[in-house]
């Protein structure tokens, strides 16, 4: 079994930055593809980013590329998603998941085996 761990949530305000981390125990972290997904209240789970199990490869949606990095530390079984230029819109719980996951089809909420509890962003106008 793999258990994860968001931390790093808050209240910010619009512009700035947060840092969400995602900690994972229970089996080889490092064979896992990573993701980060949110939800806000009324809407479907969306895809944020993810990174494959090598950090070689990583992938973001339209809406956060450019303002948002996602990177991983497989001595630390840690996954990290840094947040800058946060926007109102970008208020949502925040999920790390984890899965043998590649391609596009990292994307899909349902490619994923292992999710966190999720953690609150919420950004203030």
């Amino acid at each position: 079994q793999v258990q994860l761990v968001e931390s790093g949530g808050g209240l910010v305000q619009a512009g700035g930055s947060l840092r969400l981390s995602c900690t994972v125990s229970g089996r080889t972290f490092s064979a896992y593809g990573m993701g980060w997904f949110r939800q806000a209240p009324g809407k479907e789970r969306e895809f944020v980013s993810r990174i494959s199990w090598s950090g070689g490869t990583t992938d973001y949606g339209d809406s956060v590329k450019g303002r948002f990095t996602i990177s991983r530390d497989n001595a630390k079984n840690a996954v990290y998603l840094q947040m800058n230029s946060l926007k109102p819109e970008d208020t949502a719980v925040y999920y790390c998941a984890a899965g043998r996951v590649a391609g596009t089809r990292a994307r899909l909420v349902t490619e994923y085996d292992y999710w966190g509890q999720g953690t609150q962003v919420t950004v203030s106008s």
